[in-house]
């Protein structure tokens, strides 16, 4: 299906194109730029609010400066807590390969080890290989509304600790020695923890999500061995193939997604090949719960303050 406005952006014809048929679709006739006019803006917006995550293939003309320019339209962009920004630039996180800290082939919704983690992120394709290198996406809301009501009513009253001094190697079994450093020196160079309730509720679609990922470490209450069970059975139903979109990245491609409304995983399946992509967070809400108690960080720590 195709939906096409013709009075957006100055006459031109744009289209949205769903991708799957759960989540994602590809806007063809806009070109992302800081000077984008407020229709534009909305159109997207309201384009992501109801596929999740968008695409936008040819945006060659994009810089790092453009870039962050055009985030600044869908809010106020964040950088990341504990890994430094891209030099020359305010707010990008670049996930580049060759450095260890491009392989981010885990499902997980970004940054959930803050209470106000990010909504939207935007990632933009720079060195894209010849093979692989994909990125899936999966609808949170989605899971919930197909999960049983029993695992509905089991998930509704869950809290989950969420932090960035997860087991990064047992996450990944390809990881690099140069990976793992960067993980612990770098990511993990603070440590958060904060307690999310399991089911969301989204701030601007009142659509109940799961809130889940490779952040969580255990459920508030619950012993470790019947939190992983828990997870375990909470999470198949979210990365389920009938929830997820698959893109296949090319150079100058741009993918923006709803971060309260998803899990992503980047592919691992390149070889020695190049992946450079850079992404700009925007931020986000503190999420509420269904018994109206918000997300709070307990604790957070410097790693060489706590050795």
């Amino acid at each position: 299906m195709s939906i096409a406005r013709e009075d957006v952006l100055h006459g031109e014809e744009i289209a949205v194109n769903p991708v799957a048929g759960r989540i994602g679709a590809e806007i063809s006739g806009i070109s992302l730029t800081g000077s984008l006019d407020s229709n534009a803006v909305s159109f997207i917006h309201e384009a992501l609010l109801r596929h999740k995550v968008v695409f936008f293939r040819n945006q060659h003309h994009l810089d790092d400066r453009e870039q962050e320019a055009f985030a600044k339209l869908l809010g106020r962009p964040a950088a990341h807590p504990t890994v430094p920004v891209r030099e020359g630039s305010d707010y990008i996180l670049e996930l580049n390969s060759d450095h260890g800290n491009g392989r981010a082939n885990s499902w997980h919704t970004d940054v959930t080890f803050l209470a106000a983690y990010p909504k939207f992120s935007v990632l933009r394709g720079v060195v894209i290989p010849e093979a692989g290198g994909d990125t899936v996406w999966a609808n949170t809301a989605a899971a919930y509304e197909g999960l049983p009501a029993s695992l509905q009513k089991l998930a509704d009253q869950l809290w989950a600790v969420h932090t960035n001094a997860y087991d990064y190697a047992a996450e990944r079994r390809d990881f690099t020695e140069e990976a793992l450093k960067h993980h612990n020196e770098v990511f993990s160079s603070t440590v958060y923890e904060t307690e999310h309730p399991v089911v969301h509720i989204h701030p601007e679609t009142g659509e109940r999500h799961l809130l889940l990922g490779h952040f969580v470490k255990r459920f508030v209450g619950l012993s470790t061995a019947d939190s992983q069970q828990i997870f375990s059975i909470l999470q198949r139903h979210v990365t389920q193939i009938e929830n997820t979109v698959r893109w296949r990245w090319k150079a100058g491609d741009v993918a923006i997604w709803d971060n309260r409304a998803t899990q992503h995983y980047a592919v691992n399946d390149y070889g020695n090949a190049s992946r450079v992509v850079r992404r700009i967070t925007i931020d986000g809400d503190i999420p509420t719960g269904l018994d109206g108690r918000r997300s709070v960080t307990k604790t957070f720590v410097k790693r060489r303050e706590a050795e």
